[in-house]
């Protein structure tokens, strides 16, 4: 069933990499490429045919998939969204408490006398932006494919159809964001394969649609609002953008040592995402948000965009983990912040 799924997927151009057994992760790299993380662009396994550096794997050679999938039945199948020319809605409905009115739909405000009694989740909040702009919400759109999550979420599959290289987004910031609880899959991340199964149930197609259809323009339109396109003449980010490497121009810095703290903090997260396991993930992720934390309470950056910076980061590094993450992030930013890291590297 795997290598069928995988074999569909890639005749349609998309290109296919594995996941571990009855996971949401990429399969487990080789033994060098776990012990020495380096960036895929120097990795000698890809050439080689293996499946290591998760979405910079993904492959459409079909003697490639049937020697994957062939020998790893039980592999799920994931499809590199950029390369196969996809922007996918990842709708969420984890049962957690709303953020504030300002994160609901970033960039829209919402006022005071509107009753958000029953907002609680992604088909809710797309359903309002739909609203908003007179159209019919995408998790109603029966032109298009549609996946069923095992958590009760919705992947709604389009066709970029188009030279923009539209943006992933996870979570939901004042930065490139959606709405709360609506993810964007597209280049630099992957989305699941319909008919995938993990240890929580099958990604199920709905409906009797098979194809993505072309992204709506009035979503398109909302997409490049909320920041989903690179700034004009700044290269396509890396897994971690250039504007949240940037962050702002905090006190007692330059743009040029701004950019250079952040990228040396969130350096360490960023290679965990070319290694599947076993990579301290937990750690590192613990041990950035820490040293922001300190940098913040020392005023050396801005809290909200260095934060954004790493759960972008950590979100690319570890797809389909935002609620971890952002436990772990809460966690040691507070800590961090009660210690300030000054200048000097050191700590009162």
């Amino acid at each position: 069933m795997s290598l069928a799924t995988a074999r569909w997927c890639a005749r349609r151009g998309w290109p296919v990499h594995p996941l571990a057994p009855g996971r949401k992760t990429p399969a487990a790299n080789c033994n060098d490429c776990r012990t020495k993380p380096h960036p895929a662009s120097s990795c000698a396994c890809l050439p080689a045919g293996r499946w290591c550096h998760g979405f910079h794997a993904a492959t459409l050679d079909q003697d490639r998939i049937h020697q994957w999938w062939g020998r790893h039945p039980e592999f799920g199948i994931a499809v590199s969204c950029g390369p196969a020319g996809l922007i996918v809605i990842d709708i969420d409905a984890h049962p957690v408490q709303p953020p504030t009115r300002d994160r609901i739909l970033p960039g829209i405000p919402i006022a005071d006398h509107v009753d958000l009694t029953g907002l609680a989740n992604g088909f809710h909040t797309l359903a309002v932006l739909a609203a908003l702009r007179g159209q019919p919400s995408p998790a109603n759109d029966a032109t298009t494919l549609r996946v069923r999550t095992p958590s009760g979420g919705l992947h709604v599959w389009y066709r970029a159809g188009d030279s923009h290289r539209w943006q992933s987004s996870v979570g939901s910031s004042p930065g490139r964001a959606l709405a709360w609880q609506v993810d964007i899959r597209a280049h630099g991340s992957y989305i699941i394969a319909p008919g995938t199964t993990t240890q929580h149930g099958t990604y199920t197609p709905i409906g009797d649609t098979r194809e993505p259809a072309a992204l709506p323009l009035w979503l398109a339109q909302e997409l490049e609002r909320t920041h989903h396109l690179p700034a004009p003449n700044v290269p396509a980010p890396r897994p971690v953008p250039p504007r949240a490497r940037q962050a702002v121009l905090a006190a007692g810095g330059g743009r040029d040592r701004i950019q250079h703290t952040l990228a040396t903090v969130l350096a360490p997260v960023e290679a965990c995402g070319q290694v599947a396991e076993g990579a301290g993930f937990s750690d590192t992720l613990n041990r950035a948000a820490y040293t922001l934390g300190g940098l913040i309470a020392a005023g050396r950056l801005l809290q909200d965009e260095a934060e954004q910076a790493l759960k972008e980061t950590a979100a690319a590094a570890r797809p389909g983990q935002e609620h971890r993450i952002e436990q772990i992030i809460r966690s040691g930013l507070a800590a961090g912040l009660k210690r300030p890291l000054y200048a000097s590297g050191r700590r009162p």
